[in-house]
């Protein structure tokens, strides 16, 4: 894993041989030199850091850009520090409970660090497009820890920058008592933290900080619509975006509703959490709920609050909803490449199978009781056809025959569903209202059948047994090399046919990166997004080309049926 280990010494005071290291490393930091050597420290606003020569790339891990957060607060600058910080390892990831046996649970709250990497032959005055990366995880987990940048950095040559934030009740619950500036949106407002420490130190680095993309996927990319969608409060932050399977025109909770407690039956999510953890008598809620120990607070989370939760929308943090600013016009108006995956739920209805068996039947029956109103709520009439309900077209158009199987039930589910934002035709449509505001979109479709998925999205050792085709998050391979959900980094290599196509779509992220195209030598034509679903570049291992998605995920038939 690691190709050479440049160190300096961190402290003056030990022997004379390790002074004049720390004392060249500081002398070099100060001339600006360029060379590789030079590299390894870099001087930020809080001090200086360490970095190392791994995978060919340099790189700077767990550097505080916030301190230790107060529950349910705005981040705060860190505390400063002297000598050299070494920055060679990471650091911890939020708090969060394990998933699926395959994410890795954390009850660490001093979490807000960065990692940077960039290419080691940077030429002194040299200023790289940056990429700022947001992990996914539903809102609940993930962490900026999970990802090798060095590919990105070394062979699209750029700054990468991953950031943790806080996730779960910690970053998306609305608690009663808190200021309704950025309620429910904590997550997001330590994102923005991250990328305001990325415009006043990334040049350090050998970074622009005029042409940042911000990018990411899942919640990482619904992330990035509510960037989009609220531009006073991140304007000059980034230039371009880049959004991964997320629509972002998904309806929101309202943080209003999040906070309603006119149904006793049903009380909002906070005071569930308090009355769990005891704090329900408690005097001052807030203080008690703080005060809490994280252990517990994790598992009431989870407990309560489920595998899933979201940004509200009507704080300051998102004043209004994406469709909101689109009719008005108010947004970030850069240039976007966006994306899906061809089977985005068939991850989900794997995780279904295996975790879930009292649903795992994919009969007609089941359909009807389950899945669909899982999916698609309670059945109600079909705008488009008196008569009939909306379920029963469903089953009409897909499973004519009767029952599914989990490929094609993923399938069907991968081109429209009403739950989350993880979807080919509302991605599309999202696009479609961007289009005649937004410089430029290009769009895609990540569609490698050989995509490894087994112990990557699904743990080592569990099989749902159909097949699983190019799921969700299954693209995050080709640019982040054996992301495995884990600190270990080990999923296989990939094929040589799709580690073809990974270098094709690396190029095309560099170069939108430089100029605002996905256009370079070498590489298929991948023209604009011309709505309807046209202009879909399909990335497949020696078929990259335009194609109709429209088509392909039957996003007529949901229009008709969701108008």
């Amino acid at each position: 894993m690691w190709d050479n280990v440049l160190t300096v010494q961190t402290s003056l005071h030990t022997s004379p041989s390790r002074a004049l290291l720390s004392l060249s490393a500081i002398l070099l930091l100060s001339a600006g030199c360029a060379t590789t050597s030079s590299r390894p420290v870099v001087q930020t606003e809080s001090g200086a850091v360490q970095g190392v020569l791994r995978n060919g790339a340099i790189e700077y891990r767990g550097i505080p850009f916030a301190a230790q957060p107060v529950r349910w607060a705005l981040p705060q600058p860190p505390a400063a520090w002297s000598g050299v910080r070494d920055a060679t390892g990471f650091g911890n990831a939020c708090p969060q409970a394990r998933r699926y046996d395959l994410t890795e649970a954390s009850n660490a709250e001093d979490c807000l660090t960065v990692n940077v990497s960039t290419s080691p032959d940077l030429q002194a005055g040299e200023k790289l497009p940056v990429l700022f990366w947001i992990h996914g995880g539903a809102y609940v987990g993930g962490s900026s820890n999970l990802y090798r940048l060095d590919r990105l950095a070394t062979r699209g040559r750029m700054v990468v920058v991953t950031a943790n934030y806080r996730v779960g009740i910690f970053g998306f619950m609305p608690v009663k008592g808190i200021d309704a500036d950025f309620n429910g949106d904590l997550g997001l407002e330590d994102q923005r933290y991250a990328m305001r420490w990325v415009q006043r130190n990334i040049a350090a680095f050998g970074g622009d900080p005029n042409n940042v993309t911000m990018g990411g996927e899942s919640a990482g990319g619904g992330s990035v619509c509510m960037h989009l969608a609220s531009p006073d409060r991140v304007r000059g932050l980034f230039h371009k975006a880049i959004l991964q399977s997320s629509g972002c025109l998904q309806t929101l909770p309202t943080l209003a509703g999040s906070l309603d407690e006119s149904d006793p039956a049903n009380p909002p999510l906070w005071k569930k959490i308090a009355t769990e953890v005891g704090c329900d008598k408690a005097f001052d809620k807030v203080a008690c709920l703080r005060a809490a120990p994280v252990e517990e607070m994790v598992s009431a989370g989870q407990k309560l609050g489920g595998g899933l939760l979201m940004p509200v929308v009507g704080s300051g943090t998102v004043p209004v909803t994406v469709a909101t600013a689109v009719k008005s016009g108010n947004l970030v108006k850069v240039p976007i490449l966006a994306g899906s995956t061809r089977d985005e739920l068939r991850l989900y209805v794997a995780y279904f199978k295996l975790y879930a068996p009292f649903i795992t039947d994919f009969s007609e029956a089941t359909l009807r009781s389950a899945w669909l109103p899982a999916f698609y709520g309670a059945d109600s009439p079909d705008p488009g056809h008196p008569g009939k309900t909306r379920h029963e077209s469903i089953l009409k158009e897909y499973f004519p025959a009767g029952g599914a199987d989990g490929a094609s039930l993923g399938s069907m589910l991968s081109d429209y569903q009403t739950v989350v934002g993880i979807n080919d035709c509302l991605g599309l449509w999202t696009s479609d209202a961007f289009l005649p505001l937004f410089p430029a979109i290009f769009q895609s479709e990540f569609a490698d059948p050989d995509a490894p998925v087994l112990g990557v999205g699904i743990a080592k050792g569990m099989d749902p047994g159909f097949a699983l085709g190019a799921v969700h998050s299954s693209e995050l391979n080709y640019y982040f090399p054996n992301l495995s959900n884990t600190s270990a980094i080990d999923a296989p290599d990939l094929k040589p046919a799709s580690q073809g196509l990974a270098d094709q779509m690396v190029g095309y992220w560099a170069a939108f990166m430089a100029t605002g195209s996905p256009t370079a030598p070498g590489l298929p034509a991948w023209p604009r997004y011309a709505g309807g679903g046209t202009g879909v570049l399909v990335l497949q291992p020696g078929a990259v080309a335009p194609s109709d998605s429209y088509a392909r995920h039957r996003c007529a038939f949901w229009r008709g049926l969701y108008p």
